[in-house]
């Protein structure tokens, strides 16, 4: 009897712990397919390619430190939204007008309600629509929203990952270094640094032998690429999550890997070497190996984080 109430405990726990896993998997794919049929919806009525707002919300979500459940994550300031007369945020769509504000009904109810995620893309779309239909007119209409260059640099990176791939939903990764090769690692991220003045190692020493497959971990775009002082030959990707990933002291660049590319997990980016630590062209001052390291972005300030946990997870992931 024991032994049968222990069997259907275990058995209960398991059937939660499954069909739990289940219907949140199946919550995030409903909400992707939401946003999407918004994207979608907005662009057909205001001409607008959808990936550039995808790329704006997907920007302030990850710049938040809460935003569970939300399908769309922009938040207008209110001055912009309902004027600066309208200091009791009436959301007559008239009135806001009158008020110089932004704010716009997006679905039929003749209020701009910026909680409403409908009337939040239609405002946006309206706003770039001020600037023009054309690329650099969204650039610019970005950057008077932002004043911020970074931020308007990585939403145009992310659009062109979103029209890449037509999808939203990109959660793939890989591990930095061919996992079919030797190689080793260990958490390097904070330790002390003295060429060039006493530092912080600012990521995770790879060691693997010369001409080591280096790989993207990630969709995003290719931002920088060429000699540092430092890291040697490197590659700097920015992602769609905010997130900067540099990869130093590379042997050299796969032949067809060039700067503003979109690259996914998995492309092959170049070589491990040991470059670095002098003027182009200097290598061999240490064993060969690749230094990765991750700096996020909050939309104030960019800042390097211990990559270790994730080249854990990603390793996992591929092995």
């Amino acid at each position: 009897m024991y032994y049968r109430y222990l069997y259907t405990g275990f058995l209960l726990i398991f059937l939660i712990l499954f069909t739990g896993s289940t219907v949140h998997a199946e919550a995030d794919k409903d909400i992707y397919k939401e946003r999407m049929a918004l994207f979608k919806k907005t662009e057909a009525l205001t001409q607008i390619p959808w990936h550039f707002f995808a790329a704006m919300d997907n920007f302030e979500r990850n710049i938040k430190k809460e935003d569970e459940g939300k399908v769309i994550s922009i938040e207008v300031p209110a001055e912009l939204w309902y004027g600066l007369g309208n200091s009791s945020m009436i959301q007559d769509e008239n009135l806001i007008t009158f008020f110089n504000g932004k704010g716009k009904d997006g679905d039929g109810d003749k209020l701009a309600d910026p909680n409403n995620p409908e009337d939040i893309l239609h405002t946006i779309a309206n706003y770039m629509l001020e600037y023009g239909q054309t690329e650099e007119d969204i650039k610019i209409a970005l950057w008077n929203y932002y004043k911020r260059d970074l931020s308007v640099q990585t939403i145009m990176n992310t659009a062109k990952v979103f029209k890449t791939y037509q999808e939203i939903n990109l959660t793939d990764r890989d591990f930095p270094v061919s996992t079919d090769y030797n190689y080793s690692y260990r958490s390097t991220w904070g330790d002390r640094r003295g060429f060039g003045g006493l530092r912080i190692h600012e990521g995770t020493d790879i060691f693997a032998g010369y001409g080591t497959p280096v790989k993207s971990t990630t969709y995003g775009v290719i931002e920088l690429m060429g000699w540092n002082l430092y890291g040697g030959w490197r590659i700097g990707i920015r992602d769609i999550y905010n997130i900067y990933h540099y990869y130093g002291h590379m042997n050299g660049y796969q032949d067809d890997i060039q700067v503003g590319q979109v690259v996914k997990p998995g492309d092959v980016l170049g070589s491990v070497g040991s470059t670095g630590y002098g003027p182009p062209g200097t290598s061999g001052k240490f064993p060969p190996h690749l230094h990765y390291g991750m700096y996020k972005d909050n939309g104030y300030s960019e800042w390097s984080f211990d990559p270790y946990p994730f080249l854990k997870k990603w390793e996992r992931m591929v092995k």
